[in-house]
């Protein structure tokens, strides 16, 4: 029995950091690419089918994150997704899962850069009259926010919540007045004689852009790195950050899809469909120069947020990849690697933010469904999984399964033009 003085002597246990954080991290990955990608890739179904897609994406990428944490309950922490599927599914499937993980990781921030560059850039267009090129825009962005990816993972934790915050603030005030504005017609796009049923064909060539809009997936690793081996308050960080992102998906369609007509969306997809392109088009139909100022200040803030939890997640699955140390010369060596062939890519093509979109949502299908429900089910068998267990048995893994079957068909039926695409 420990004695009074004894107790006196113990040093107190370090407190683990709140679970807000890193459903901060969480939310601040997935809100990025949807807020901007999923109203130009809902044109086609329009509002009706882009909820029901989000909602179900947001159940089955929930999900399979919960049975990567599962699985990564049995590895020491700092263990990422190289140690993992090597170990559960074993060399070849590890190859495949290693590639797609890179090239999701990278494409992503690539589509930040792209992204961030035309948000900055429309932003000091319309509030100074200046617009820097928009490849030197991108490049400042990524070195910029780079910096607290190298730093630290509380770095990223701390300036993501700063930066959340923000984005709160200023979608509220900015969407509300969009929301104010929309005009129910426009929504439910009641102006023709087409049922809702017509627009459903065009669902699945947006289901990727929609998985990729939840991509939180090379997180789970991160957190646990960050909290430890504490289930309880990592499931709380992936419930709260993927819900707070839903919500803030479906009141942006709303105030996009309630104000700008449906035909209209057909010049956005035409110029590309950038960031700065659909802010300009919002800017348009509802005019009000306050709220294009603050949707344009939530841009900024969701792409950087958005970067900042992808190459944090990308930059601890490359540590474990090449066996870099924590040290700020490891460190250093880990941000070089993840930074430089993104940045390269958003010098060259500063323009392909919606195509990076898509191929990062058929990428994503193995490491983000297919790839953690096998996971999980090997790791049932070969551990029993006795700390952590996600409901629904093996019926929930076939359904994670049949659903990054379904989305990786869809893109590339889409690519192949066999599947109804709008306009």
């Amino acid at each position: 029995m420990t004695n009074i003085s004894e107790a006196k002597t113990e040093t107190p246990a370090k407190a683990s950091p709140s679970f807000i954080g890193g459903a901060m991290i969480i939310a601040g990955t997935a809100v990025g690419a949807g807020m901007f990608s999923v109203p130009t890739v809902s044109a086609g179904m329009w509002s009706v089918w882009a909820i029901f897609a989000l909602v179900f994406t947001w159940f089955c990428m929930l999900h399979s994150g919960l049975m990567i944490l599962e699985t990564n309950l049995n590895y020491p922490v700092g263990s990422s997704f190289d140690t993992m599927v090597k170990d559960t599914l074993g060399g070849t499937w590890n190859v495949v899962n290693n590639l797609s993980v890179a090239f999701v990781g990278y494409i992503l921030c690539y589509a930040y850069i792209s992204g961030g560059g035309s948000i900055v850039n429309h932003t000091l267009d319309a509030t100074l009259g200046v617009a820097p090129p928009q490849i030197i825009a991108g490049f400042i962005f990524a070195l910029g926010l780079g910096a607290f990816v190298w730093y630290s993972t509380k770095a990223v934790d701390r300036f993501t919540t700063i930066l959340i915050g923000g984005m709160v603030i200023t979608f509220i005030m900015s969407v509300s007045g969009y929301t104010f504005e929309m005009k129910a017609e426009v929504f439910f796009d009641t102006g023709n004689d087409q049922s809702v049923l017509s627009y459903f064909p065009f669902m699945f060539a947006a289901l990727p852009f929609c998985l990729a809009s939840f991509g939180f997936h090379h997180n789970v690793p991160s957190l646990m790195k960050y909290y430890g081996k504490e289930p309880r308050k990592i499931v709380k960080s992936l419930a709260l950050g993927t819900g707070l992102a839903l919500c803030l998906y479906i009141i942006w369609l709303f105030a996009t899809l309630g104000n700008i007509p449906r035909p209209e969306f057909a010049q956005v997809i035409a110029e590309g469909g950038n960031i700065g392109v659909l802010v300009n088009a919002l800017g348009r139909t509802v005019e009000n120069v306050s709220a294009s100022n603050l949707l344009s200040a939530f841009g900024n803030m969701a792409v950087a947020s958005s970067f900042l939890g992808v190459a944090l997640g990308l930059f601890d699955f490359l540590a474990d990849f090449f066996h870099f140390d924590n040290s700020r010369m490891g460190r250093t060596k880990t941000a070089a690697v993840t930074l430089i062939p993104p940045i390269i890519g958003g010098l060259f093509f500063p323009d392909g933010f919606i195509i990076a979109i898509g191929f990062a949502g058929l990428a994503a299908t193995i490491w983000a469904a297919i790839v953690p429900a096998l996971m999980v089910k090997a790791s049932r068998e070969k551990f029993g999984n006795k700390q952590f267990r996600v409901w629904g048995g093996t019926t929930l893994v076939y359904v994670i399964i049949a659903f990054g079957v379904l989305v990786a068909a869809s893109h590339i039926l889409g690519m192949m033009n066999m599947l109804p695409v709008y306009p």
